[in-house]
């Protein structure tokens, strides 16, 4: 869509499904399942919907998915469907991977960095964007390759070492202005270094939620996920977030919400909900 100066895309790097406990931590099965009903395995299924910025002189893509370098155990654990893929979705707005210049990562859990790297020639793991830099909180960075036995399981080091053997990564330490009018904003909560990303072009805001608000299904503020490190401050900022995005009529691009990608938050009777742009 025309989006102020930019054109934004909201490209699909296939689903996957994850634990409904896990998706919607607290909040009872009984609530959630009207909205997400889940498999006979008890999973969800999940968008992977990376954005895709063209400026006019630049193409910034924010995060990568889950990417294709994964064995078939861990496609049938996470239910991947890779029908589409992220390189697929830039061919279709007639772009190749060598054309994008700036990779922002909101952080480096393998559904959002799976697709930062990929299986090059004689096997070997390289940056799937060669001519891009990418953007990284230096704190997520410094967890990512120290994870503890809560996170390790989410950070994989195939999807962020290349980059640096590549020289290919630009450390960010908080909130900074990356491209004019695009900001990255630090929101933590998902972990401690976690960034969302604001547009902003001719009075219009867009925001990218990453896993702030990972789904439409997750904007009672109550409603986080079971893997966010830091749920009282999810909560905190999810409240600041949506209550400025309500008054300033901000875009909210949802980053795993496998049914709608993007809308304007709206009141019904007292609650907030969601008007679809498509």
């Amino acid at each position: 869509m025309k989006f102020g100066k930019f054109e934004i895309y909201s490209l699909s790097d296939g689903t996957f499904k994850l634990d409904g406990g896990a998706m919607f931590g607290v909040v009872p099965k009984v609530f959630w399942e009207k909205k997400d009903p889940a498999d006979e395995k008890n999973r969800v299924l999940v968008g992977l919907n990376p954005l895709l910025i063209r400026t006019g002189e630049k193409n910034i893509i924010i995060d990568t998915g889950i990417g294709d370098k994964w064995d078939q155990r861990f496609c049938e654990i996470y239910g991947v469907n890779k029908s589409t893929t992220l390189i697929k979705s830039l061919a279709e707005v007639n772009l190749s991977p060598s054309d994008i210049d700036i990779v922002i990562n909101t952080h480096l859990h393998f559904d959002h960095a799976g697709g930062n790297t990929m299986i090059g020639e004689g096997g070997k793991i390289i940056p799937a964007f060669p001519n891009a830099k990418y953007l990284i909180q230096k704190g997520e960075w410094d967890d990512a390759l120290n994870p503890n036995d809560r996170t390790k399981g989410s950070y994989l080091k195939e999807n962020i070492l290349p980059l640096m053997e590549h020289k290919k990564v630009e450390f960010l330490y908080d909130d900074e202005t990356i491209d004019e009018d695009i900001k990255v904003i630090k929101t933590p909560g998902h972990n401690r270094n976690h960034q969302c990303v604001m547009l902003e072009s001719e009075g219009r805001k867009a925001f990218y939620l990453g896993d702030l608000i990972p789904t439409s299904s997750h904007l009672q503020i109550a409603w986080g996920m079971g893997f966010d490190l830091f749920p009282a401050e999810t909560m905190e900022i999810k409240k600041k977030i949506l209550n400025q995005a309500l008054e300033g009529k901000w875009l909210l691009v949802f980053e795993h919400d496998p049914r709608m990608r993007m809308g304007y938050l709206k009141t019904v009777n007292g609650k907030m909900e969601i008007e679809r742009v498509e």
